[in-house]
């Protein structure tokens, strides 16, 4: 794995997301409660952006066919996903800099 420096942690403000960039890998920076979480940024039921749906609490929702998945492992809450998304491990240098491992 490499460790790629991918946003500030004020650029993602509590109850939101930001789709980044490690290296040529897309993904998606949630913030839940203060804490940041790195996902896939594609539903596993049918390849959709998840970047586009909404994060409710611990949990993002596809807007095309309502899967949830919990950002911070990555499982299949509501169907009809039946697989999980990948997640990446993040790191915090502080209140600055959100790094990523992928």
């Amino acid at each position: 794995m490499a460790e790629f420096k991918v946003a500030r942690v004020s650029e993602i403000a509590p109850g939101t997301t930001k789709v980044v960039y490690a290296g040529e890998t897309e993904l998606m920076l949630c913030n839940v409660g203060g804490a940041i979480y790195a996902i896939e940024d594609v539903c596993t039921h049918d390849g959709g952006p998840l970047d586009q749906g909404e994060l409710e609490g611990n949990c993002i929702v596809c807007p095309r066919h309502g899967a949830t998945f919990d950002v911070r492992t990555g499982e299949v809450v509501t169907l009809p996903a039946v697989i999980p998304i990948g997640t990446f491990p993040v790191r915090v240098d502080g209140d600055e800099n959100v790094y990523v491992d992928v």
